[in-house]
């Protein structure tokens, strides 16, 4: 077992004022890996900047502006986000919701796969 030790204790982390944080689990139960990085970008923001039962209500322009996403961006990882079960929106309100029992997985995109073939096959008669 490593055994641990402050490094800088002028530094340690207080919660002062907003709280926010994310469980273990949603490294170790495979949560992390099954978000894409714009879902993980959107997620870790709505974490931060929600209260204690997970509400936030940032409009769209400033979450795009913030995160620099596109809307196309903002609206496919909101969307991927409620379809894992990760995060409740009423069109104004979000709410970071407890974690599932276990990740969902993503959906596939007919449309990504059928890219990835046509470049595969390229790839291969080019050589």
């Amino acid at each position: 077992m490593i055994n641990k030790k402050i490094l800088n204790r002028d530094r340690l982390r207080r919660i002062n004022g907003g709280f926010s944080y994310i469980p273990h689990r949603f490294l170790t139960d495979g949560f992390l890996s099954s978000l894409s990085q714009k879902e993980l970008l959107l997620y870790l923001f709505l974490v931060l900047v929600s209260d204690r039962y997970g509400l936030s209500f940032y409009s769209y322009d400033s979450i795009c502006s913030l995160l620099q996403l596109t809307s196309g961006q903002y609206i496919e990882a909101r969307e991927g986000l409620m379809e894992k079960n990760l995060i409740a929106f009423d069109g104004s309100l979000f709410q970071v919701l407890d974690l599932p029992s276990k990740p969902i997985a993503p959906k596939e995109n007919p449309a990504a796969i059928a890219q990835l073939i046509r470049q595969s096959i390229k790839e291969v008669n080019d050589d």
